[in-house]
């Protein structure tokens, strides 16, 4: 349920640049759903909220837009992004191509010397597993696939994989607050580490492409699309 999810608490974000710090906090509230698909972002409310000034609540929006977060209409204003079924599955689509791909280019030499940050990294991710902190699991779990992805030695398709994975960003709450979803995600994390070690590259890329399945249908079940 979204009231498991904890509350932002600015605090935590007060030794960023308040512009930083914001964006950060919208972020979270988009991931973790306390903003919802289509909630309206209003500048008056985020300048008290946050304590800025209108062109710091201004430049938040816009950086938010940048990263595929919100979306600004018209003679309506800033919205937190919504999909339809096919925006939904395009993305998805995309992201395991790109996912998938990186998995088959792992350059299999640097494991000896990577895995063991990866695993220390897996570790922290079951902790926040454990313990039920929510905002730590999402942020372990982009640690855990940055440093996957990282084994891959293209940069331009490892950035690809990140700016893609932001986008999904709005439509990963619904599987976030589960906690069904986040064990199933820790134990796939185990699976992959123990592909990597057997040296499976056709058992990795497996397993990448079925991890990326519960979050877009859990939004699309949530948003009571059916496919």
């Amino acid at each position: 349920m979204l009231s498991a999810v904890p509350d932002t608490n600015e605090a935590n974000f007060a030794d960023q640049d308040p512009l930083a710090a914001m964006i950060a906090a919208l972020e979270e509230d988009i991931v973790f759903g306390r903003l919802h698909p289509r909630e309206r972002l209003v500048e008056d409310e985020l300048m008290e909220r946050f304590g800025v000034k209108r062109h710091v609540a201004r430049d938040a929006l816009a950086a938010l837009d940048r990263m595929g977060l919100i979306e600004r209409r018209k003679n309506i204003g800033a919205l937190v992004r919504s999909f339809s079924v096919q925006e939904v599955m395009e993305l998805y689509d995309v992201r395991c191509m790109l996912e998938t791909e990186a998995a088959r280019r792992i350059d299999l030499s640097l494991v000896p010397s990577r895995l063991g940050h990866l695993i220390a990294i897996q570790i922290q991710h079951d902790e926040a597993v454990a313990a039920g902190n929510v905002r730590t699991v999402f942020r372990l779990n982009l640690a855990f696939h940055r440093e996957l992805f990282s084994l891959c030695s293209n940069n331009t398709l490892q950035k690809a994989i990140s700016e893609f994975a932001r986008q999904t960003h709005p439509i990963r709450f619904a599987s976030l607050v589960s906690a069904e979803y986040r064990e199933r995600a820790r134990k796939e994390h185990w699976q992959m580490i123990e592909a990597l070690k057997a040296g499976d590259i056709d058992a990795l890329v497996a397993l990448c492409a079925d991890h990326l399945l519960p979050s877009r249908d859990a939004y699309l079940d949530a948003q009571q699309y059916r496919r």
